[in-house]
C-alpha cells in the first residue's frame, strides 16, 4: 500500500452494516484526524469525501463514488475529509481502516444534505434513513472545520 501513497500502518479496523437508504455522516474527527481506506463487503453505497481543510483551494468540493462489494474499489479519504454514504442495497457491509483512533470529543457532523454543499444524493430527503447525530449536523458555515 505504501507504493500507492497509502500509510502503512493502521490504527483501527471498523465494520457498519447498514440498509437501504441509510444515510451516514457527514462524519470528521478534529481531534485525532483519522484518515480513511473504505471498502464495500457486500451490498452497494454511494460514498463521499468533502475537503473541509478551509485553506485548500477544494475546500467544500466533494468526490462521489459508488462501489460495490462485488468490484473491490476502495476509497482513500485523507485527514481534513468528511466522509458520508447512502447504503444503496437492502443490506450493504462497510470496512474501513482508520490512520487514528475514534475520540469522541473530537467527531464533528455536518448535515448530509447541506445546500452550502449541493451533493446530488440520489435519494428523496423524505426516505433517508438518518440517526439522530446525522438529524443534528450543523450547515458548512456553522461548523469546526480544518484550518
Amino acid at each position: 500500500m505504501t507504493e500507492a501513497g497509502l500509510p502503512s500502518a493502521w490504527a483501527q479496523d471498523n465494520f457498519s452494516v447498514s440498509r437501504k437508504n441509510v444515510v451516514r455522516g457527514i462524519h470528521y474527527q478534529l481531534i485525532h484526524p483519522q484518515g480513511k481506506l473504505v471498502r464495500v463487503t457486500h451490498g452497494a453505497a454511494l460514498d463521499i469525501a468533502v475537503d473541509l481543510r478551509r485553506d485548500s483551494p477544494y475546500f467544500a468540493k466533494y468526490v462521489a463514488v459508488e462501489i460495490n462489494g462485488e468490484g473491490g474499489q476502495m476509497l482513500w479519504i485523507p485527514e481534513g475529509f468528511g466522509h458520508a454514504f447512502l447504503s444503496l442495497s437492502d443490506v450493504t457491509g462497510i470496512a474501513y481502516k482508520v490512520t487514528d483512533e475514534y475520540s469522541p470529543a473530537g467527531e464533528r457532523t455536518i448535515l448530509w444534505n447541506d445546500p452550502h454543499l449541493a451533493i446530488p444524493w440520489p435519494i428523496d430527503p423524505k426516505l433517508a434513513i438518518l440517526s439522530d447525530k446525522d438529524r443534528k449536523g450543523l450547515s458548512l458555515p456553522d461548523a469546526e472545520v480544518f484550518a
